[in-house]
């Protein structure tokens, strides 16, 4: 990868279900920076994708099961918002006021990713149904548009443990490789690395976000210019098995004391 490397965020206007979210950002690209080049790597946020795939749903049409109920009460939540998160949760770990925190796709989030934020009123939008084919599918139709070879990331923003504030990762991606394994390389005094994988596309999410809006900038994408990532055909990203996570793994043994 290159040592210096260039981020613009793309203004796109407000996102609607059955837009375009590839040609809203050419357009923008078009616009603010001379359009997309060879080795660009494209990052949408995941509520633009969702929100133009149709991924929407309207809180008025959620009847909260008992659970929901439940769990609003508890942790202070609308019991509807509570319904839609169970739907798209694998299991519920727990939860603070306003929030639960959820198993989703091998990954622990906050909501199972349901958001309000960007979100007609009344609405929330779940994650897209399939980060990968849509990271995939916008970088086909950059591609034969400009008939150049780009990278594709969705994007997400999460919580760390113990530490205020969010920062990005990525949720879905397309055409670079997402982990770059550094095991065996060495250290500046010549030991062996035995643990160290990079979270290359995570990385990467978080210095677009920096230009990228949470807020009323209507700027759900960036391009990432000159990084010299090498574009092929991959997609996904990896995640590895619950037992296999520190965190997880503190809350499995809590648990069973």
């Amino acid at each position: 990868m290159n040592t210096s490397f260039e981020v613009f965020g793309l203004s796109t206007g407000i996102i609607r279900s059955g837009d375009s979210v590839a040609k809203r950002a050419a357009d923008a690209a078009d616009r603010q920076c001379g359009g997309i080049f060879e080795g660009d790597i494209l990052v949408f946020a995941e509520t633009a994708v969702a929100t133009a795939e149709g991924n929407i749903i309207d809180l008025l049409t959620i009847t909260p099961s008992i659970r929901a109920e439940e769990l609003g009460r508890k942790y202070q939540m609308d019991p509807c918002t509570a319904e839609v998160v169970l739907r798209e949760s694998d299991s519920i770990v727990g939860g603070i006021p306003g929030f639960l925190l959820c198993m989703k796709g091998g990954t622990l989030l906050p909501n199972a990713g349901v958001d309000a934020s960007n979100a007609p009123p009344g609405c929330v939008t779940p994650l897209p149904k399939n980060p990968d084919q849509s990271a995939l599918a916008i970088k086909a139709s950059i591609e034969r548009r400009y008939g150049v070879k780009v990278g594709v990331i969705i994007a997400d923003s999460r919580t760390h443990a113990m530490r205020l504030g969010c920062s990005g990762v990525a949720i879905g991606c397309a055409g670079i490789t997402a982990v770059i394994d550094d095991r065996g390389r060495s250290d500046l005094f010549g030991r062996k690395l035995e643990v160290t994988k990079r979270a290359v596309a995570d990385n990467i999410v978080s210095a677009a976000e920096l230009v990228m809006g949470e807020a009323d900038e209507c700027t759900p994408a960036a391009i990432i210019r000159g990084i010299g990532l090498p574009i092929g055909d991959q997609v996904g990203i990896e995640s590895i098995a619950a037992e296999e996570c520190l965190f997880m793994g503190v809350l499995r043994n809590r648990s069973a004391e």
